[in-house]
């Protein structure tokens, strides 16, 4: 053993990373050979080297510590999965970690905690953005996140470089966007290779294992397909006869298998009941190229198979028909019955196998249509219907997703599947009850008994005989409507409705029990009721005209006015005939008459006028009203002495009124007098706020306070100041403004402003 191994391999043994991770060093080196570490285990080590070497050393520009004896030496930070480290996450910060940086700086007077927000659009997909946790305000805290930080809204393969968010070719280079074709050429347009297709369907072959096809070198995007599932499975293996998938009458379990120079994907629909009427069957896939021949069987169960279809691309070779694939199996084309089985051929499932380098990239689609779960049947038996539903997954780990990541053109439609197509059992229909035979009293009703059984979606009478184990439901049953009753006519009949003509005339009908109480009419039978009412003939109508009889009042209190009445043509069955009583004989009937009150004798009364608006204008106040003595003789009004109308008793003037409640309100004084005479001087007042009985509050607008301060005197102040021309008095302004500077007295109190104001007035 090389000195210094043994530590290496303790450290290795202390050091293991969880399922799916590869273990990181402080400081670790390699060698091409290591008797401590086995082949498997050093190559993926070796290669997460590899791959930490190129991204970083072009991406993140990772120092190389030269180690004493000259060996390359790289530092690692933590253990990282293989996914971070394509993303050039060995040494890069995550969003989390970024954000986090800012959690002990004052931000708007507080310190937050930060978290990554990556809902932003595709141009922000490089900038730091963070918000407060439990808060839902963002902040970009950096124009741009470090380089080798994964793109926010992206595939994980897309890093953040130079705040643009690029994604690596299937040349090594980030942002060259070329991709391999079905061809496996890097940047290729499908013109290098040739698609072969074909079908394998025979239902003839016996059980055992049935070869297809042979694939040869060179194939790329391979994609075999059970259409339908089945109880058969598909094996392959390689040209010199050794098992890849499902050899020797053993079943592999789902996943990656390496055969070729490729890796397998092999998958068959989920077992369980939730999971019956799976219709796509096991698939086989791989992107190619293969570097040897490989062979494809189907391993047939006795129930028939159904059809595998098999596409890929690569140089011409052959494929059976569907009838040569039957006839043509020889001893050579079917699996050898004994043979050794390579160990360890199958993959670890508990292990994350790193995807090959040296394998072009797989450029179908990751998200695709996959027939789910089937809807409920429409029946419970006689046949019935269902369909499967369509769901969106992702084809690498079949988990479902949101149909819009899939292509809405590629959505198979739903097909229709008959299920519970057993017969149903035998059944009594019952049809609806009869009337009852009597329609008071006790009586019969009838209904129709069947035996009918359901086949589809109709049921069909059938003999008696196949419902003879269920109780047959009763035909009859008794019944009792009401009690009887009767009809009874309880008066005679009234007089006809008109006078002349056909009118009509009616009489009371009641129902009446057995022992004479009145009862609802629905206890009698509407067939027998009597008659309640009948056209009556008055003989032929005669028109003329009518009249009432004249008001007892006269239209005035006193003097001349008019007694009125009601006229009107009408015949003899009270119908009006024509307008103007053109079809009455004679002349029209006076329908007014003069009328005398006797003489008016003046008479004085208060007249009042409308109220005015309410003196206050919140709260409680009064409101106010005219009220005058008039003098009224007939409809003739006069203004009169108020002595006139003394011995009435006069309306109030006054009323209260009541308003919105007041509310505070802002008080201000006068304003002081101005600080300075000149040279802009400053005057205040006092502001208060107030309630409606004078009391100080705060809850007054601020927004509307007044001013509690302004400036004034703002003219400029002489420059040549006179220790004898001052202000001797407070009020010099005022004797500025009343034109006293005239006076000799006031010009000697108050020189310096009699003087600043006889300049100005030369200056202007």
């Amino acid at each position: 053993m090389i000195d210094g191994e043994s530590s290496k391999a303790e450290l290795l043994r202390s050091n293991k990373c969880s399922s799916g991770q590869y273990q990181s060093y402080s400081y670790v080196y390699f060698m091409k050979i290591s008797k401590v570490f086995t082949a498997k285990r050093h190559a993926k080590l070796e290669l997460k080297v590899e791959i930490c070497t190129i991204r970083l050393n072009d991406l993140l520009r990772v120092k190389k510590i030269p180690k004493p004896s000259g060996l390359p030496v790289f530092h690692f930070l933590k253990c990282v999965t293989l996914s971070h480290l394509l993303q050039g996450s060995c040494l890069s910060l995550t969003l989390a970690e970024q954000c986090a940086e800012f959690n002990n700086q004052e931000f708007m007077g507080r310190v937050y905690d930060w978290e990554p927000f990556t809902e932003v659009g595709l141009e922000q997909q490089c900038e730091l953005t963070c918000r407060p946790v439990g808060y839902r305000f963002y902040v970009r805290q950096a124009e741009r996140v470090r380089d080798g930080t994964p793109c926010a809204n992206n595939t994980p393969n897309d890093v953040c470089v130079g705040g643009r968010c690029l994604s690596e070719g299937c040349d090594g280079v980030l942002g060259s966007g070329l991709v391999r074709d079905r061809c496996g050429m890097c940047g290729g347009g499908d013109g290098t290779c040739e698609r072969v297709t074909g079908s394998f369907l025979n239902t003839s072959v016996p059980l055992g294992y049935h070869k297809i096809l042979n694939i040869p070198p060179g194939a790329t995007a391979i994609n075999i397909t059970e259409r339908r599932a089945s109880p058969n499975y598909l094996a392959l293996r390689s040209g010199t006869g050794q098992s890849v998938v499902n050899g020797r009458w053993a079943v592999d379990p789902p996943g990656e298998y390496q055969a070729g120079g490729t890796t397998f994907l092999y998958s068959r629909p989920k077992t369980g009941p939730q999971e019956q009427g799976e219709e796509r069957g096991e698939t086989l896939t791989a992107p190619g190229p293969t570097t040897a021949q490989l062979q494809l069987y189907v391993m047939e169960n006795p129930i028939a198979a159904p059809p595998v279809s098999s596409s890929a691309s690569s140089p011409p070779f052959s494929f059976p028909s569907s009838s040569s694939s039957s006839s043509s199996s020889s001893v050579s084309d079917r699996w050898p019955q004994e043979r050794p089985r390579p160990q360890g051929l199958g993959p670890n499932r508990n292990a994350r196998i790193p995807p090959r380098t040296d394998l072009p990239l797989d450029n179908q689609p990751v998200f695709v249509w996959r027939r789910g779960a089937l809807t409920e049947c429409t029946a419970t038996c006689g046949k019935g219907s269902q369909y499967r539903e369509i769901v969106c997954v992702n084809r690498h780990t079949e988990q479902e997703v949101h149909e819009r990541r899939c292509d809405s053109a590629t959505k198979p439609a739903p097909e229709e599947e008959l299920c519970n197509v057993h017969p149903c059992p035998p059944f009594w229909d019952m049809g609806s009850w009869s009337e009852c035979s009597v329609s008071c009293g006790w009586g019969v009703q009838q209904r129709h008994i069947q035996c009918r059984q359901s086949f589809g979606n109709r049921s069909t009478m059938v003999h008696p005989q196949r419902c003879s184990s269920l109780t047959r439901p009763n035909a009859t049953q008794p019944c009792h409507p009401r009690v009887c009753s009767h009809w009874e006519i309880s008066t005679n009949w009234s007089t006809c409705s008109v006078d002349c003509g056909v009118g009509k005339r009616s009489r009371s009908v009641r129902c009446v029990s057995d022992h004479g109480n009145t009862v609802n009419d629905r206890e009698c039978s509407d067939r027998l009721r009597p008659q309640r009412t009948e056209d009556c003939h008055m003989g032929p109508c005669v028109t003329n005209w009518y009249f009432t009889d004249w008001t007892n009042t006269c239209s005035a209190m006193c003097g001349p006015g008019v007694q009125r009445r009601e006229v009107v043509c009408l015949t003899g069955g009270g119908r009006r005939e024509g307008d103007g009583g053109v079809e009455c004989g004679g002349e029209k009937p006076a329908d007014m008459k003069a009328c005398n009150g006797g003489p008016c004798t003046p008479t004085h009364l208060w007249y009042t006028g409308p109220w005015g608006q309410c003196n206050a204008a919140c709260g409680s106040g009064t409101q106010r009203r005219d009220i005058i003595c008039v003098r009224k003789a007939g409809s003739d009004f006069t203004v009169s002495a108020a002595s006139e109308c003394s011995h009435l008793e006069k309306p109030s003037p006054v009323q209260p009124c009541e308003l919105q409640p007041c509310t505070p309100q802002w008080f201000t004084t006068e304003w002081s007098t101005c600080s300075r005479s000149c040279g802009e001087g400053v005057q205040t007042r006092e502001v208060r706020c107030l309630t409606a009985d004078k009391q100080h509050n705060a809850a007054c607008d601020l927004d509307s306070k007044p001013a509690h301060e302004r400036t004034c005197n703002t003219i400029p102040c002489s420059p040549f100041e006179d220790e004898n021309c001052k202000d001797r008095r407070h009020n010099c302004v005022m004797v500025v403004q009343a034109r006293l500077c005239v006076y000799s007295y006031y010009k000697t109190a108050c020189c310096a402003s009699c003087t600043q104001s006889a300049q100005r007035a030369k200056r202007h």
